[in-house]
């Protein structure tokens, strides 16, 4: 879902903010090198990484140490705290739900930091799969999460990824923070690091110049970095004779490209593009958009 050139250059050139924009549009250059996540080796928490490193369309590089994702940060341990203190993070927005909070409990961090809660909402999801992994039921588990059910559901999911307001603020304020000159580096998350962690990465790697492919790249990475754990989770359910088919939640622990691209149509069908979705769904001005780069991307030639 790249950004429209023609639309940036369009909009610029009403604002008189074309210079400024510059850095956003595709521009033709050779073909940027995929770069690995730099995940965060951790104890308590499987999926944190530094978005640093990726190379833009640009030429330029998405600077280091400013901007991590992660999965829940409850279980870190204390060997995760002194690592994690050693990012020197500056704020951590937790995207979870209340129940979620309450289920799996509060961010451990190093002090003196806290979370700044700005729940997404995830439609339902988690409390549905507490539902249905409680009832111990093998017909109702079919019936809830087979035939497609699962997958159905984690569309829907992004889908208000787009088109609900509260969504949409949460999502907006994490990026003007990320704007901000001197701020310090932020981490978000949601419980897996992997849906509203991944859509918020996702919009922010197209803003920031970052090729289509590397960013879906991005994205797609936590199937990688989730799957052991993920697969010990369904061992368990299996075993702890909750689940009789327990493959029932792949579809929930997986990300999929039919996931992303239900949210980018979305954005198609309600904005008529990224921009648009930008600066009137998500309510960020163009100096913003342009802050972002100015902040996460060294524009040196690499």
């Amino acid at each position: 879902m790249p950004l429209s050139r023609r639309a940036l250059l369009s909009t610029a050139a009403a604002t008189g903010a074309g210079s400024l924009l510059a850095p956003v549009t595709a521009v033709a250059a050779p073909r940027p090198r995929a770069a690995v996540p730099r995940q965060i080796p951790l104890q308590g928490a499987v999926n944190v990484r530094d978005l640093g490193g990726y190379v833009t369309y640009g030429g330029g590089r998405v600077r280091k140490g400013l901007v991590y994702r992660a999965d829940a940060l409850s279980k870190l341990t204390d060997t995760d705290l002194t690592t994690l203190a050693g990012l020197r993070l500056g704020r951590v927005v937790d995207f979870r739900i209340p129940l979620e909070v309450r289920y799996d409990g509060a961010d451990r961090l190093p002090a003196p930091l806290t979370a700044l809660s700005r729940p997404v909402t995830d439609n339902g999801l988690y409390g549905q799969l507490l539902a249905a992994i409680g009832s111990r039921d093998p017909v109702r588990q079919e019936e809830m999460l087979g035939g497609g059910r699962a997958a159905a559901f984690m569309r829907e999911v992004y889908r208000t990824f787009v088109t609900s307001p509260d969504n949409r603020a949460r999502f907006a304020a994490t990026l003007r923070d990320l704007a901000e000159p001197g701020g310090g580096p932020l981490l978000y998350h949601c419980t897996s690091g992997k849906d509203r962690t991944g859509w918020t990465s996702h919009l922010l790697l197209t803003v920031l110049g970052v090729p289509a492919s590397t960013a879906l790249g991005d994205y797609l990475a936590s199937n990688t970095l989730r799957a052991a754990y993920d697969a010990q989770v369904r061992e368990g359910l299996g075993q702890g004779g909750l689940m009789q088919n327990p493959d029932l939640i792949v579809p929930l622990q997986e990300v999929r490209t039919e996931y992303l691209d239900a949210a980018s149509a979305e954005v198609r069908s309600g904005y008529g593009g990224l921009l648009r979705y930008l600066t009137v769904g998500l309510g960020l001005e163009l100096r913003t958009l342009a802050a972002l780069q100015a902040r996460l991307v060294d524009r040196g030639v690499f």
